[in-house]
C-alpha cells in the first residue's frame, strides 16, 4: 500500500463508493460534500455492495475545499454539470505535482481541469459500475465496478503507463476495485461511449431501464445502431473500437440487475443531465473532423427538448 492521500470531490454514488473502499483499506481519504455534510460528519458512510458491505462511522468530512488538505491524489468525481466549480476546488486541494483525477463521462473534463491546475499531472478516469445514492452517506452497489484509468496529454496522443499511474491503480486494486490502466485516453472515452450514448439517453428518452431497453428487439436494434455511430466517431480521431467490443457491452447489459441510468436517475430527481458531455462534445468533436452522427444527434436534441419542457409530475416514475 502506498502512502499518497486521497481526496474525493463529489462523494456520491461513484466518489461515495470508491473513497469509502480505499480509507477502509488504510488510506487517508479526504471527502468534499455539500447536500449531506451534516449527516456524514455526524454518522459516515454506509457502503451497500454485491461484494461485501461496511460501514465508515467516521470520515474526513468537509462542506468547502478551502478546508482540506492539499492531497497527493485529487479524484473529481461530480457530474459534468458542475464543473464550472472546479476553479474554485481544485488549486485549494490539488498538490502541485500531484495527480488529478477526471472520473466523469463524456469528453474534455481533461483539458478543463489542466487549465485549472496546469503543475498536476491529469488523468482520465472511466468507470464501468451500477451504483446509487440511497440516502444521506448511503450508497448502494448494485453491480460491476471496473476502474479504467488513462494519462491525459494536450496533443491527444497516447501517454503510456507511468510508474505512479501503477502506485495508484494498485491503492484501487487493494481497496476491492478491479482497476485497469490504459496507454490511450482519447480511446478509452470513446469506448465508455459506445455504453453511455445508447443507454443513457435512451432510458430517458424511451422511460426505460437498461433491462426493458435491451429485451425489446426495437430498442435493442436502436441501441445497436447508435453503438455503431459512436463507433464511427471514434474512428474520426482514427482510433477503432472493434465489433468484439460491442458484443460485449451488450452481453454485459444483458446481464446487469435492471438498472435506471444515471441520466435517468437525474431527469427523475429533476438535476442537470450531462447532456453535453455525453453527445454535445463528440457530436461537435467529429463534425470537426468532417463526421456527422445524425442518430446520436436525434437523442441531443430530444433531451435538450426534455430540459427545457420536462415536467417530472406528468412523467411515469415507475
Amino acid at each position: 500500500m502506498s502512502n499518497l492521500t486521497y481526496a474525493i470531490i463529489g462523494t456520491g454514488a461513484v466518489g461515495g463508493l470508491y473513497g469509502a473502499r480505499l480509507q477502509k483499506a488504510g488510506h487517508e481519504v479526504h471527502f468534499l460534500l455539500h447536500s449531506d455534510f451534516n449527516h456524514v460528519r455526524r454518522h459516515g458512510l454506509k457502503i451497500t455492495s454485491v461484494d461485501g458491505s461496511f460501514r465508515l462511522p467516521k470520515v474526513n468530512a468537509y462542506r468547502r475545499a478551502a478546508d482540506m488538505p492539499k492531497c497527493d491524489v485529487v479524484v473529481v468525481t461530480l457530474k459534468t454539470t458542475a464543473n464550472h466549480l472546479l476553479p474554485s476546488i481544485l488549486p485549494k486541494v490539488a498538490r502541485p505535482g500531484g495527480v488529478v483525477i477526471i472520473l466523469q463521462n463524456g469528453l474534455g473534463a481533461e483539458k478543463t481541469a489542466a487549465g485549472i491546475v496546469p503543475r498536476s499531472v491529469i488523468i482520465g478516469g472511466l468507470t464501468f459500475l451500477c451504483s446509487t445514492k440511497t440516502g444521506p452517506g448511503q450508497i448502494r452497489h448494485i453491480d460491476y465496478g471496473v476502474l479504467t484509468m488513462s494519462l491525459f496529454r494536450r496533443d491527444g496522443k497516447a501517454g503510456g503507463i507511468t510508474p505512479l499511474m501503477e502506485e495508484i491503480a494498485e491503492d484501487f486494486r487493494r481497496s476491492g476495485t478491479p482497476t485497469i490502466l490504459c496507454e490511450d485516453l482519447v480511446l478509452a472515452r470513446w469506448k465508455k461511449l459506445v455504453w453511455n450514448i445508447p443507454f443513457n439517453g435512451l432510458s430517458v428518452v424511451l422511460n426505460a431501464s437498461t433491462r426493458e431497453l435491451t429485451r425489446n428487439p426495437h430498442t435493442r436494434a436502436l441501441a445497436r445502431t447508435l453503438m455503431d455511430e459512436t463507433v464511427r466517431g471514434a474512428a474520426s480521431f482514427g482510433r477503432k473500437i472493434p465489433a468484439a467490443f460491442i458484443e460485449k457491452m451488450m452481453k454485459d447489459t444483458d446481464k446487469m440487475v435492471p438498472y435506471n441510468t444515471s441520466m435517468k436517475l437525474d431527469f427523475l430527481q429533476n438535476k442537470p443531465m450531462e447532456i453535453e458531455s455525453i453527445y454535445g462534445e463528440p457530436l461537435r468533436a467529429a463534425a470537426r473532423r468532417g463526421v456527422r452522427l445524425p442518430r446520436m444527434e436525434v437523442i441531443y436534441r430530444a433531451l435538450s427538448f426534455l430540459t427545457k419542457h420536462r415536467s417530472i409530475k406528468q412523467y411515469d416514475q415507475s
